[in-house]
Order: structure tokens, then C-alpha cells, then sequence
């Protein structure tokens, strides 16, 4: 794991062989082979075990404030080593399907799910509107998101994650879930 961190801050994963992390960790391709069937795969336990790990939230007094903390936090992650190893892990994903299922299954999905729950609490609550699709929302949220650390189209900094989510709770037309 310390072979294939040190490695993807110098050279991006597409470049990265397993001839190379099994060289900087002094071991043979057997051994990394014996653990992880691909590339991907050993990159994907890296992220996972070294950036993915995150401390659970912490309460919120509003669902609008738990969604703001789960997109400032996020921004913050995709400035980072997160995001660049995010990012090459979506690219690899596109031509290895199993990585991508993988991606959302252990990394996605819980986060998803615990931002759905903060909405629909909103929705519960009156906070935010009972037509409001909270599915929706959250893709209109992070799908953007995501779109700017892929495709650079701007800055993804605090101030947009907070005009997306202005945008998107009181913005648009609401589409019943």
C-alpha cells in the first residue's frame, strides 16, 4: 500500500505498473498478483485502506447543515490526493466494469444513502419541500460535482458546492419522487 501511494503522487494511474509498485515495495509480481488480480484492483484496496476512510459525520442541528457539511467535506476530499486517485479510479473504471461496481459498493453507496436519509429528514421535517425528489436533488448535487473534478470546467471549491446546493433544494421545478 505505502508502494502504490508513493507511486500514484508521481505518476498518474494509468502510468502505474505492477512491475514498478512491485519493485518500490521489494517484493515480486507474484506476491502482488497472489492478493490483488489487477492493477485496479490493488490501486482500489490503496484507496480504500488510505483516502476512502473517513470518521463518521457529526450530528447535525438541520438537514440543510448535514448536507452543507457532507458537500464542504466532500470539495475538501477532491482537492486533495482523494480526488486525483477519485478520478483516475473512474477513468480505469471505464473499461473495467467490476472496478466501477466495486467504487460504488464499498465507497459510494453508504455515503449516498446517508445523504438521502438527511433529505428526506428535511422532507420530514418541513425543511425542505414535501414534492422536493430527494434523488434528484443529491444527483443534481454531486453529479455536478463530480463533473468539475472530471472535466475542470471550473473552480470546485466551498462556494460552489454551497451555490449547488441553494440551486438545488430551492432552485428548481420539483419532481415528485
Amino acid at each position: 500500500m505505502d508502494a502504490v501511494y508513493a507511486l500514484l503522487q508521481e505518476c498518474p494511474a494509468r502510468d502505474l505498473t505492477m512491475e514498478a509498485v512491485a519493485k518500490k515495495a521489494g517484493v515480486g509480481k507474484p506476491t502482488l498478483y497472489k492478493w490483488w488480480p489487477s492493477k485496479a484492483a490493488l490501486i482500489f484496496a490503496m484507496f480504500h485502506e488510505r483516502l476512502a476512510d473517513q470518521p463518521e459525520m457529526p450530528a447535525a442541528a438541520s438537514a440543510e447543515a448535514a448536507l452543507r457539511a457532507r458537500v464542504r467535506r466532500l470539495i475538501a476530499a477532491l482537492n486533495g490526493q482523494f480526488g486525483k486517485v477519485m478520478a483516475e479510479l473512474i477513468a480505469e473504471g471505464q473499461s473495467d466494469p467490476a472496478l466501477l461496481h466495486e467504487l460504488y459498493e464499498r465507497h459510494i453507496r453508504m455515503r449516498r444513502e446517508a445523504a438521502l436519509a438527511d433529505i428526506l429528514r428535511g422532507k420530514a421535517s418541513g425543511e425542505f419541500a414535501a414534492q422536493l425528489n430527494a434523488e434528484l436533488v443529491l444527483d443534481a448535487i454531486i453529479g455536478a460535482i463530480y463533473y468539475r473534478l472530471l472535466l475542470r470546467t471550473g473552480p470546485l471549491d466551498e462556494a460552489y458546492g454551497e451555490a449547488l446546493i441553494d440551486q438545488a433544494i430551492a432552485g428548481g421545478v420539483p419532481i415528485k419522487d
